[in-house]
């Protein structure tokens, strides 16, 4: 890789560490990033709003190959100790979004100097950690006829440039459940007066650990994240409440089946105390599915570069809105090891290597000639 481009995209990388921005507030991001590739490349940008791509076109064109990198960051506070550590209290690149985003437009300064036989377009996406990003972004895979798509995203625990892949399911499936129960208030001394929602959530909460020792195919959890119950008067009886859950699943139709059995359980408890009741989605993931073709071209590309190949035994738990680019296109997402011992992603000491610069810029290099 050119030094002077591996150097220009670690000051790029370090620019974004400093200045974090959250999920769909990403403004100052999305504007440095456009004005880093108008600089260093000639490549034709395109301006979407919340998010942007750079197209390089061949002369005599094969195939259309995507990339994409997120730039979103985290509300948890940097703890990094570098010299350019987040300027914006409380939030901070804590899961390595600055490094994805830098390393793409590192890739993208090589093939506009050295040229490609494919066209490539390099997605830059917003808002990942909510899954709102590749949502929107998604539908550029249909529109420009896009092949074959691919992404990585950096992982602590594995060897320092490993690259780790899976056929199939890589990322669970999950979405955000906020349940909502209403009844009627009264006395604390006559609570035979009002409806009382505390009861049917506690229900749902006993029941939930039921519902995952179904013999489900493949991994199913429903976390409790939260209840909500009235407030702190003791003369009075609550009368609303809420019940907050994070289910996810490998295999994308046994998470609905699993939303399915909760909100009959819902409707079930809210009648048997008389209660009103309403159910909401937020962060909804699908699951991220790696083409099995896709994947081998990862491994190929790996062990080209004397790169360790790990074969991922089991999907991360943690979800990833790459999902919604791989439902469009043949593709796939690899995980490059940050460090056996490294700080864990979405921690505060956590900060993305700028090794694996070139040796994701490598890897696309290799992806996209394919």
């Amino acid at each position: 890789m050119d030094r002077t481009h591996l150097e220009l995209a670690m000051e790029l990388r370090h620019a974004l560490h400093a200045h974090p921005e959250l999920s769909n507030h990403e403004e100052w991001t999305r504007a440095e990033l456009m004005r880093f590739l108008r600089t260093h490349t000639d490549l034709a940008v395109i301006d979407r709003g919340n998010w942007f791509y750079a197209v390089y076109r061949a002369p005599d064109s094969k195939r259309r190959v995507a990339f994409r990198a997120d730039f979103d960051a985290l509300p948890i506070e940097d703890a990094c100790g570098a010299p350019y550590a987040s300027k914006i209290p409380g939030v901070g690149h804590k899961c390595g979004h600055d490094g994805h985003s830098a390393a793409l437009a590192a890739f993208a300064m090589e093939v506009d100097a050295n040229g490609c036989e494919n066209d490539i377009y390099f997605i830059f996406q917003h808002a990942e950690e909510t899954g709102d990003g590749a949502k929107e972004c998604a539908p550029l895979i249909t529109e420009e006829k896009i092949d074959e798509v691919f992404a990585f995203h950096n992982w602590p625990g594995y060897p320092l440039g490993a690259v780790c892949i899976r056929d199939g399911a890589v990322n669970c499936a999950s979405r955000g459940m906020t349940i909502r129960m209403a009844g009627t208030p009264s006395h604390a001394s006559m609570p035979e007066c009002g409806k009382n929602p505390a009861f049917a959530l506690a229900a749902i909460i006993n029941e939930v650990p039921a519902l995952l020792d179904l013999p489900w195919k493949a991994l199913v959890l429903a976390t409790v994240i939260g209840i909500q119950a009235g407030e702190k008067a003791f003369g009075t009886q609550a009368s609303e409440g809420e019940l907050y859950l994070t289910i996810r699943a490998e295999l994308e139709a046994e998470l609905d089946a699993l939303a399915e059995k909760i909100e009959a359980m819902v409707q079930r408890e809210a009648a048997r105390y008389g209660l009103t009741w309403s159910i909401e989605y937020c962060d909804c993931f699908p699951e991220t599915a790696n083409d099995p073709a896709s994947a081998d071209k990862v491994r190929a590309a790996a062990r080209a570069l004397g790169c360790p190949v790990c074969e991922m035994e089991h999907p991360e738990r943690g979800s990833e809105d790459f999902g919604y680019f791989l439902k469009r296109a043949p593709g796939a997402i690899f995980e490059l090891g940050a460090g056996e011992d490294y700080p864990q992603l979405h921690t505060a000491q956590f900060d993305f290597p700028d090794a694996l610069i070139e040796i994701a810029v490598a890897m696309f290099t290799r992806l996209a000639a394919g």
